[in-house]
């Protein structure tokens, strides 16, 4: 609204499932979908105490959002530049040139991330038993948004980010299997908070574990997958990459 009249160009690189342009970076110059309701709705659940000026603005005029039909979007032009889908059909395309069949479950998968976990390790024991849904070798890819929730009871907290914990999660799920490799990571380089991109799992990963003293369970339980990732030494640290669309991960399932 501040440039108005004025052109605007922007670029966009999807971060979040289903790429709606107007969440994306808070969408600027995109017309702002939610309402005032919303936004008291969300202060009410979460029991958020607010300066009484905010108060004050969420009961004005102000603090309705332009809408779509407002002049000013008809001078925006928006281009997505990449989504989500684009890492996953690369990653397709790579596994092709190696001889691997690529499945490319969806682009954005959400949910907690141990419940996440567990549908993909279902999904992996069907490769490794049946064939299905693509024979073996295969690399099954996913994107989307995991969330980890952390409750009052998890005791003790360790180092956490949502993909470490979806592939701790899942390969206590899948159980020691000898021919399955995973990878998790967040695209931008950093899994939550900490240093790492995600993690990275191996077949022998179960045994090394064990020759560690590493309970996975106890680990998941404190929300500790960096923990027990760094123990291993399979932490995938890239560095900040400075873009984002989303979380990757990608499970190579070979024959025995």
């Amino acid at each position: 609204m501040a440039a108005y009249p004025a052109k605007i160009t922007t670029y966009m690189i999807s971060d979040v499932p289903g790429d709606d342009p107007s969440i994306i970076a808070s969408g600027p110059t995109v017309a702002d979908l939610s309402t005032v309701e919303n936004a008291k709705r969300i202060l009410e659940k979460y029991a958020i105490d607010v300066p009484e000026d905010v108060s004050l603005h969420l009961d004005s005029q102000e603090a309705i959002p332009p809408s779509a039909e407002h002049p000013a979007f008809r001078n925006c032009q928006n281009f997505m530049m990449a989504v989500p889908q684009d890492a996953l059909q690369a990653a397709a395309a790579t596994a092709r040139d190696y001889g691997l069949e690529p499945v490319i479950l969806g682009d954005s998968i959400e949910g907690e991330a141990a419940d996440v976990a567990k549908v993909l390790a279902g999904i992996t024991k069907q490769v490794i038993d049946y064939d299905q849904p693509a024979p073996k070798p295969c690399v099954l890819l996913s994107g989307g948004e995991t969330t980890v929730t952390v409750s009052s009871s998890a005791g003790s907290l360790g180092r956490g980010g949502r993909n470490a914990e979806f592939l701790l999660a899942f390969a206590e799920a899948l159980g020691s299997a000898q021919s399955v490799f995973a990878l998790a990571v967040d695209t931008d380089g950093i899994d939550g908070t900490e240093d790492n991109a995600g993690a990275i799992l191996y077949p022998d990963s179960w045994q090394r574990a064990e020759d560690l003293g590493l309970s996975m369970s106890e680990y998941l339980s404190r929300h500790d997958a960096y923990g027990f990732f760094e123990k291993l030494g399979d932490l995938v640290i890239t560095g900040p990459t400075r873009t984002n669309v989303n979380d990757f991960r990608a499970i190579l399932v070979l024959p025995d």
